[in-house]
């Protein structure tokens, strides 16, 4: 991989942060996990996803670099509203370099997988659309 190929795949992540996702893989949350097995191998349309994904000063639950999409996971504590509040900084930051986010919650993920796998699917042929009509 060309490094300027990193650079954009990254967003100019520091070594710290790769650092952070790389502990952030060795230990992900049940949710998480259940996720990433039905994410990972190109499983999802062909498309790769990434776990712990260093995005600039972020780091990304998943992120498929071709539809610039990332998939949050949000567990308890993104309920607060200081924690609100600090993900829709995160999202504005995030979305300035042409990423969409979506959530999901924990609870969605272990009740609902195949709801959040078809919600997953519908957003990857969306931003394929967008993708294709921005060149």
């Amino acid at each position: 991989m060309a490094i300027s190929d990193q650079v954009s795949m990254f967003y100019n992540a520091k070594p710290d942060i790769f650092e952070k996702a790389k502990a952030l893989r060795k230990n992900m949350t049940f949710a998480e996990l259940k996720l990433w097995e039905l994410l990972k191998n190109k499983q999802v349309q062909g498309l790769r996803f990434r776990a712990q994904h260093p995005i600039d000063i972020f780091i990304a639950d998943f992120y498929c670099h071709s539809l610039k999409l990332v998939i949050e996971l949000d567990g308890g504590v993104h309920l607060s509203p200081e924690q609100k509040e600090y993900d829709i900084g995160r999202e504005a930051e995030i979305s300035h370099w042409g990423i969409k986010i979506i959530r999901f919650t924990n609870d969605k993920i272990e009740k609902e997988i195949d709801e959040v796998l078809n919600t997953i699917n519908i957003m990857c042929n969306h931003r394929k659309l967008e993708m294709a009509s921005s060149l």
